[in-house]
């Protein structure tokens, strides 16, 4: 369940569940333009954490800055994991799967961002937005050519970024909302992992097992093959029909989209 559109559709599904669920917290009671820029940033979100791994896809979203912010990353994690692991833990090389896959991470990027916007909704949000935005559309068109897709990804993505803020005006932003979005997209990253045969490191630095990198994952029956025929074939198609479905009833219930003849998304 760990290939790029699965992942960003799960930072969507997310996302869209949880503004359509929560109707009694501020969370469900966007508007329709903050909930779009939630959206945009909880499908990128949901790419955030794979770029502990220069070898990954998203890790060329932007091409060459993109790669060496990654291998930054990746050596960041992997001394964290060094300094951190137990005699338990594997004696393994490389950062993926480490310190962008915790809970820890997903804290601290909601919080990052709830203060970038903060900050300036007039500069900060439109480049937070410029950069998920490409994390998400480089998940989704993952097999496109590494040779030749940065650059096209770049202008789609700040395509995206133009559209979303020409019609979400950006001072309708709401930054603990925003900040709530990656948060949330992270997680439904750390999910999707634990649920393939690698399992998640999720609950770092809590102990379990003996292990401080316990990597949290179901009974090994219930686990699939990233890019296997569950996951293409099931879970991807079951993800993006939930999303879609879920993303019409948080717009319907921000007023986004009328009801008609009766009919709602998500009856009450």
């Amino acid at each position: 369940m760990a290939t790029g559109p699965t992942h960003a559709m799960s930072g969507l599904l997310a996302w869209s569940a949880t503004t359509a669920l929560a109707t009694s917290h501020s969370i469900g009671q966007l508007s329709p333009r903050a909930w779009v820029v939630g959206a945009v940033l909880a499908s990128g979100a949901a790419l955030l954490p794979d770029l502990d791994h220069p070898s990954s896809t998203v890790s060329r979203t932007f091409g060459s800055i993109s790669q060496g912010f990654s291998s930054g990353i990746n050596a960041l994690s992997h001394g964290v994991y060094r300094l951190t692991r137990t005699r338990r833990d594997s004696n393994r090389d490389g950062g993926h799967r480490g310190l962008t896959h915790t809970l820890v991470f997903a804290v601290i990027a909601a919080v990052i961002t709830t203060a970038i916007v903060q900050t300036s909704q007039k500069w900060a949000l439109p480049a937070l937005m410029f950069v998920f935005a490409g994390l998400a559309v480089r998940g989704i068109l993952h097999k496109w050519h590494p040779r030749k897709d940065a650059l096209v990804i770049t202008l789609t993505s700040a395509g995206v970024t133009a559209v979303c803020l020409l019609w979400t005006e950006q001072t309708s932003a709401n930054a603990a909302a925003c900040g709530v979005a990656v948060g949330i997209g992270c997680i439904a990253h750390y999910i999707g992992d634990a649920i393939t045969e690698q399992g998640c490191p999720m609950l770092w630095p809590i102990p379990l097992g003996g292990k401080t990198w316990y990597p949290v994952a179901p009974p090994k029956i219930l686990r699939m093959q990233t890019g296997g025929k569950v996951e293409m074939t099931l879970i991807g198609p079951l993800i993006t029909v939930a999303s879609v479905w879920l993303s019409l009833a948080a717009l319907q219930q921000a007023g986004a989209i009328p009801s008609l003849w009766g009919f709602t998304f998500l009856p009450r």
